[in-house]
This record gives C-alpha cells, structure tokens and sequence, in this order.
C-alpha cells in the first residue's frame, strides 16, 4: 500500500516532540477547533494559501498574475479574498519576496518514508524516532496506520501527538503501533471542552484510559489558557490524574502563546485571542509550582 495524505510540514532534527533526536511529520485536518490552536494552518484538511503579510512589499506583482482575482493591493494594503483562491500557485512562483506559499501538499507514504530514512542513524543514537503531530495525525487515520506500521516494521521508534479525539475502536487498533503518546489533555468541563473546542471530551477520556491500560508510555500534555482553564479544578484534576496513572512518563504544562494569531490571520481566518499575550514567566512557575504542592511530581514546563 502506499497511501497519500496532505502534509503541511516535515521537520527534521526536532527535540521536543517526543524521547531522542526526531522527524516530526505535520499532518494536515483537525476535527477541533480550540481557540487558542498554534498551527491554525493545519485545521483544514486541504492545502490552502499563506500570506506572509510581514514579507509584503505591496509591489502588486501577485494581483498582476492571478486570474480569479483573489489579491487586491492598494497603497500600502494587500487584502486577499481566500474564497475565490483555486490554489494553481501562479501568485507563490510571482512573488520575489516569499511572502506567498501553499500550505499543505500530497504526499504519499514512499515520499515521507524517503525523509524519516535519512535521519535513521541519528534515531538509533539518540533513541529517537517519528513522530505524528498535526492537525490531528489520526484524522487522515488510513495515512497514520501504515506510515506507523512501516516504521515500526524498521524498529523506528513511533510517537504520536494527539488530542485523542477518535473513534475508541479506530484508537484502540492503532495502539500496538505507538511506542509513545503525546496525549493532550485540554479542559475538565466537558461543557467548557464543547465551548472552547468545538467537541466532548468523553470520547477523548476513554481513549486516555484505553492507552494506559494498554501499556503505552503517556506524555499528559497540557496546554494552560489565561482565562479558559487556568483554574483550580482543572489543576486538582490534572494531579488527580497523575496519581491515578503513575505510569505516565510525564506532565507536560503547555502555557499560553500568541503564536498563532499572525497564522490565523495569514490563512484568512481573522478570530483570534487578541486580547491574549504569551504567559510570562512567573506565571507559569506559579502553575507548575501549583501542581506539584498538589502531588504532582512529574510536571514540567513543555
């Protein structure tokens, strides 16, 4: 088999995606729509134009070139209507100063295989591997499946970073496949998790459990948002679940940063927690000095 999903990004020599050096394969969709998503560019599951608005000239070369009239550039402003965008790339080739691209490209197993492979020595001295990271990997599932079966196929040590957010029986077939979770865990309130991410967490919960039964080693990942779950339930909770699986390898506090509002906007999404800025410091010491007064040893800052 050698199945195609669309790929917005392949990074190599990464170091905080999992145990040992890495190849993270960024995989394109989402089925949630958190508010505070960092890679805004990777929710939609089809390829999709970027503006680099901070690269702009407004030299107008782009509306020169495009036949759907998807650029307007007046003066100093350069507005796009993504709508009318067919993605043929004439705007991207135009462009001298890279301020266009297409985010996201077929590819199929054979290619992303080609890349994980050139790094295969720099995993077996590091005790790295791959990993699935998005988006959500699991939501091109069919993509996900054999790209892990053949890497583990080559002893490459897999690692998935997921919301969880999948069907339990497609989770539960996927497993033996995985050496590693990346397991976000987002917001306690199942209402709150509906609210601020579009989706119930029961489905999420169970495959936590599922994994943990299982035997898989579990990173807990916890993006902390000012003002959404930065409460005292959702920390007690966060501990709660630490000493219910002592297993976990970690807990990893993911404090709040404003990285992807410039993304949103580039993909022509304009919602974006403005009025949020990236968690200082001192802040996120106060979280995570929080969490283990509450027993929870094994936090960190991720």
């Amino acid at each position: 088999m050698n199945e195609k999903a669309i790929i917005f990004d392949i990074q190599r020599a990464s170091l905080h995606d999992g145990p040992g050096i890495r190849t993270t394969v960024f995989l394109k969709g989402c089925p949630l729509e958190c508010v505070w998503c960092h890679n805004p560019e990777a929710t939609k599951s089809e390829p999709q134009l970027f503006f680099h608005f901070d690269k702009c000239t407004q030299c107008g070369t782009c509306a020169t070139v495009c036949p759907q009239n998807v650029h307007n550039v007046v003066g100093a402003n350069h507005t796009i209507d993504y709508d009318k965008c067919m993605l043929c790339g004439k705007c991207v080739e135009a462009c001298n100063f890279d301020a266009l691209k297409i985010t996201g490209q077929e590819m199929t197993i054979d290619e992303v295989m080609k890349v994980v492979m050139s790094d295969v020595d720099f995993y077996k001295n590091s005790g790295g591997g791959i990993t699935l990271s998005g988006g959500e990997p699991l939501f091109q599932y069919s993509f996900a499946k054999e790209l892990l079966k053949r890497c583990k196929e080559l002893g490459i040590n897999t690692c998935v970073e997921t919301s969880g957010f999948v069907s339990p029986i497609k989770f539960k077939q996927i497993l033996p496949l995985i050496d590693v979770l990346l397991f976000d865990y987002k917001i306690t309130d199942s209402a709150d998790h509906i609210n601020y991410t579009g989706v119930p967490n029961q489905a999420i919960l169970e495959n936590l459990h599922a994994a943990y039964r299982y035997g898989t080693s579990i990173v807990l990942r916890c993006p902390v948002i000012p003002g959404i779950n930065d409460t005292d339930w959702h920390f007690n909770a966060i501990a709660e679940l630490s000493e219910k699986f002592p297993k976990l390898i970690g807990v990893e506090l993911l404090p709040y940063h404003d990285m992807g509002n410039n993304k949103r906007i580039s993909v022509g999404n304009c919602e974006t927690l403005i009025e949020l800025k990236t968690v200082l410091p001192e802040i996120s010491k106060a979280w995570l000095e929080q969490l283990r007064m509450l027993g929870c040893e094994k936090a960190i800052i991720g």
